[in-house]
């Protein structure tokens, strides 16, 4: 080993004693059992459901809760405590306004203080007491180890001492952030490692809530869905990008989020809308449930949402032109039209044109921008790669994202590893050399990561591949034939807006091809799974989310309230402890005061995925190789300098 970096490493460790030391500790941490893996996808903005599953566990919380306090407690104080664990702060009000005098109320601090300690070493048990002291509230570490570790040994000598503790914690009025601070550390050590198996964004209101949330978690990795790769995109520079996502935002009234919570004017496209759009059914806002909204902001809505969707394909057409290898001129629609008569010719077949909004058009250079859409696009991307908001956001997407992951022998992908009929891997031709598989997934990643790098340039190779990455043919991420979205705006037969999905879909049913997949990433076909997102899982038409004799499993349930009268649930989320995988059903969230006043947590059937025979450790995991390389180089360092 290099003996500069031995020399470096001793500045650390100066001494015999704190190499040995650490060298214990390593070897000591890897033989404890692996921490929880929490799986979820396919957010889609739906920030309320989301941050309960991330509060509860995904049930785990109230699964530790009823483990201790089953014989003890009735299934309604299990639920009321579960609750203030997962909303500390407003179970909390709730509560004491409920208690007639401080007496009662003391009385009630006492026994809860004690549970939350009960729970929090119950729920720590499986980690080492440096770690639990970094979850624990920091104002209170020393107060709350005194608590935990006490023991029945010598009770009787130092029960006043700890009596006393609590009752100074609730005299001096600490009581409540007391509970609230052991409550998040609950939460925390539930579960030890979060997966995001891509769509953060689109549809869903919330998104940037969601980030929020994201930045704020103790550990987590991100895999990009097709709508995050999307605001990518337009972030490094993609203009066909940056029209994808407005328009999403105004199909699904979401247009707060791009002009109130990124700080992106809006204006100069409603006065181009206002001044070439007018009503449109075809464009009209999908409104869910209860959503105020005039019907003047419907009309504006509407013509915003036509103005940028012509945007967006007048934008397409270069990028197909000056691309060849991306096998897209059956997609150069708005030359296929025929204005005069309202019609259009695609794949041989001649189809009527409804809703047509082509005032903007010149049929001679139909993909011409009018000057004034050219300034319109240049004012919003200058005014997104601006957004401080926007940037500290997608910084994080890239610093914690990737397009694949290899995690604890498992291989995580929000869409596909494209496929032909057969099951081998579909070619794709870049810069004249052809990739495929793994090899193809990496190229599409370093583009990605070169257009985010780069965002001043913007008619580039890696930019165009960005949108690629959203609606081509041989993208991991939308794995289908062609995008519809213009079939679906103006063509009334339905059969055109099929969108045919890649063999993958079908093939990831069969046992083998995933086996080969995992091989394809060098995972262990026995051990490993391929854990999607992408697809809503149609449970309601019987659909299984466990496939592949337990090898592909799909967490894609509809957590988008869009998705859930087809899929029938409310998401999928996954654990994977020591013991094994889990699936878990989610059924519609309603609201969080649901669930403070009834307690509803809103959690189906568990399905065992995989049962481990023996328990795993940290040593069989990501987390462990990287342990066993320290222990590598500590030993290196011991016979270095010390054992000479």
């Amino acid at each position: 080993m290099n003996t500069k970096f031995l020399d470096l490493l001793a500045q650390k460790y100066d001494s015999e004693e704190k190499v040995v030391t650490e060298i214990i500790n390593l070897e000591a941490i890897l033989n404890l059992p692996k921490g929880t893996e929490h799986f979820v996808s396919d957010l889609h903005g739906e920030y309320q459901a989301f941050q309960h599953v991330l509060r509860n566990g995904s049930g785990k919380v109230k699964e530790k809760i009823e483990d201790i306090f089953k014989k003890i407690l009735t299934e309604k104080e299990i639920k009321e405590f579960a609750t203030l664990v997962y909303y500390p702060e407003e179970k909390l009000q709730l509560i004491k306004n409920d208690f007639d005098n401080e007496q009662e109320l003391h009385h009630w601090y006492t026994v809860i203080i004690e549970r939350m300690i009960k729970l929090i070493c119950y729920a720590s048990s499986k980690y080492t007491r440096s770690k639990l002291r970094k979850a624990l509230p920091s104002q209170f570490v020393y107060i709350v180890e005194e608590l935990l570790y006490k023991t029945d040994e010598f009770t009787n000598f130092k029960e006043p001492y700890y009596t006393k503790i609590v009752q100074q914690i609730i005299t001096l009025g600490q009581a409540d952030k007391l509970i609230i601070g052991l409550a998040y550390t609950t939460q925390r050590l539930v579960v030890d490692h979060l997966h995001v198996v891509g769509d953060i964004y689109d549809r869903g209101p919330e998104p940037d809530k969601i980030m929020e949330a994201l930045i704020n978690y103790h550990s987590v990795d991100i895999q990009w869905g097709n709508h995050d790769v999307l605001w990518i995109g337009a972030f490094a520079g993609s203009k066909v990008c940056l029209a994808n996502i407005i328009r999403i935002c105004a199909r699904y009234n979401n247009l707060d989020i791009i002009e109130d919570v990124y700080g992106i004017n809006l204006r100069p496209l409603l006065n181009l809308a206002e001044k070439y759009y007018s009503d449109n059914p075809a464009f009209r806002p999908k409104v869910q449930g209860d959503e105020p909204i005039t019907e003047e902001e419907k009309l504006q809505i509407t013509k915003i949402h036509q103005a940028i969707a012509i945007i967006q394909f007048k934008l397409e057409s270069p990028i197909i032109k000056r691309r060849p290898n991306f096998n897209m001129s059956e997609r150069l629609l708005l030359e296929k039209v025929d204005y005069e008569n309202n019609e259009i010719t695609i794949y041989g077949q001649t189809y009527p044109l409804e809703n047509p909004c082509f005032a903007t058009i010149n049929p001679a250079q139909p993909d011409q921008l009018l000057e004034e859409e050219q300034q319109v696009i240049d004012k919003l991307l200058f005014s997104v790669q601006h957004s401080e908001k926007l940037a500290r956001h997608m910084n994080f997407l890239m610093k914690r994202g990737s397009l694949y992951l290899k995690y604890n022998g498992n291989l995580l992908i929000h869409g596909c590893i494209p496929l032909d009929e057969e099951g081998n891997m579909e070619k794709m031709i870049i810069k004249d050399k052809t990739y495929g598989g793994r090899e193809l997934l990496d190229v599409f990643e370093h583009y990605l990561r070169y257009s985010f790098a780069h965002p001043e340039e913007t008619d580039d190779l890696a930019t165009d591949m960005v949108w690629y990455l959203w609606t081509g043919e041989y993208s991991s991420l939308f794995g289908k034939r062609a995008m519809t979205t213009f079939e679906r705006y103006f063509i009334g037969d339905k059969t055109t807006h099929k969108e045919k999905k890649n063999p993958y879909y079908h093939l990831r049913e069969d046992e083998e091809t995933c086996r080969r997949l995992l091989n394809e990433f060098d995972l262990d076909p026995d051990q490993g799974h391929i854990i999607n997102g992408h697809t809503p899982v149609k449970e309601i038409n019987g659909e299984n989310p466990v496939k592949a004799n337990g090898k592909m499993i799909v967490i894609d349930g509809g957590f988008s309230k869009a998705y859930q009268s087809t899929t029938g649930i409310a998401g999928y989320t996954l654990l994977y402890n020591s013991f094994g995988m889990q699936l878990v059903a989610h059924q519609h969230f309603n609201s969080k005061e649901d669930v403070l006043q009834n307690g509803t947590d809103v959690l189906s059937v568990r399905r065992i995925v995989d049962k481990e025979l023996e328990r795993k450790k940290v040593l069989e995991t990501n987390i462990g190789e990287d342990l066993l390389q320290e222990v590598s180089m500590l030993n290196s360092l011991m016979e270095y300098r010390y054992m000479k």
